[in-house]
């Protein structure tokens, strides 16, 4: 997700003591011998959703005890809590994960950047990534709608042609980021008119439908996209770096749970980025639970509707 690696830092100081209080409560809880698979998510909407998406698929096609620790924290407590056996599973996002944990610069491949990713924490920590689940978190620059279709604004490149320039808003954070601004700037030479205008996240979507900025950088899996008149621009010249989701689990508990991998796996390219938008919105827009909003996912997509996996043999 594009906006983990400030999480990430914003954690560090604190990562020892919060770290030792997060394992000694799930080690706790875990401690009646009974087999379990540990499934997380990190502190925001969408991974909340995708965590207990995973949590109820795995109790509907695996005969084991699904314990959930969702809204966990941000990306180092959920990696270390992997890595130390605290936790079995939890969604995360290539691009995170070669940035915030491996320490790499960004890259524009998603295919290179998933088997770096993939190979990495197989050799420092015996953690498999299956395939991505078809979420995208990436940046995205999206335009109102009435105004893309007057201008005929499909791309990024095309809306580098409007002679009169834009008014651009984002977080904050995008102003800093290495693949952020002034790497934009740089590749779709967008002409801007007056300075950029910086504001907490929420505002957002506010300022372009009042008109008080007429382009700004958001997620593209953000649920506001998928009720507004808005057009997410294309990113043609590929600026982006991928943030693809996808589920991190530990080969030992792959090892423990044979039919886990296979249950996990079909949850692989299910998803898209409208979709994950639509789910985002049932959540933070109209307020639904995330276990309501997981059911009826599952459902719509017939997973519900087939018979348990059995151990083999």
């Amino acid at each position: 997700m594009v906006f983990s690696s400030m999480t990430a830092a914003q954690f560090l100081p604190r990562v020892p003591s919060l770290f030792l209080a997060l394992i000694g409560t799930i080690l706790l809880a875990a401690c009646d011998g009974q087999p379990r698979i540990v499934v997380a998510s990190k502190n925001f909407t969408e991974q909340v959703i995708l965590g207990e998406i995973i949590a109820q698929h795995l109790e509907h096609r695996l005969a084991v005890k699904i314990e959930r620790r969702l809204n966990l924290g941000g990306t180092l407590l959920a990696h270390e809590a992997l890595v130390s056996g605290g936790i079995d599973l939890y969604p995360e996002y290539t691009g995170t994960a070669l940035t915030a944990i491996l320490k790499q610069p960004p890259s524009k491949d998603p295919a290179a950047v998933f088997g770096r990713v993939q190979q990495e924490y197989r050799d420092r920590w015996r953690v498999e990534w299956l395939p991505p689940l078809g979420v995208n978190n990436t940046f995205a620059m999206v335009i109102r709608g009435e105004e893309a279709r007057r201008g005929n604004f499909r791309t990024i490149s095309d809306a580098a042609k409007r002679e009169q320039g834009w008014r651009m808003g984002m977080g904050y954070e995008f102003q800093q980021r290495p693949d952020g601004l002034a790497g934009l700037m740089e590749t779709y030479d967008l002409a801007l008119a007056g300075p950029v205008k910086t504001m907490d996240l929420g505002l957002l979507y506010r300022a372009l439908e009042q008109g008080d900025v007429d382009m700004l950088s958001a997620n593209s899996t953000d649920g506001m996209l998928s009720v507004l008149d808005v057009r997410v621009l294309k990113d043609d010249q590929q600026y982006f770096p991928p943030y693809e989701a996808a589920i991190a689990v530990r080969a030992e508990a792959l090892g423990a749970h044979p039919r886990l991998k296979d249950a996990l796996a079909e949850l692989s390219g299910t998803f898209s980025d409208e979709v994950m938008q639509r789910l985002n919105y049932e959540v933070d827009g109209k307020h639904r639970p995330e276990r309501e909003v997981a059911s009826e996912f599952l459902k719509d997509r017939g997973l519900v509707s087939r018979a348990p996996l059995r151990h083999p043999g």
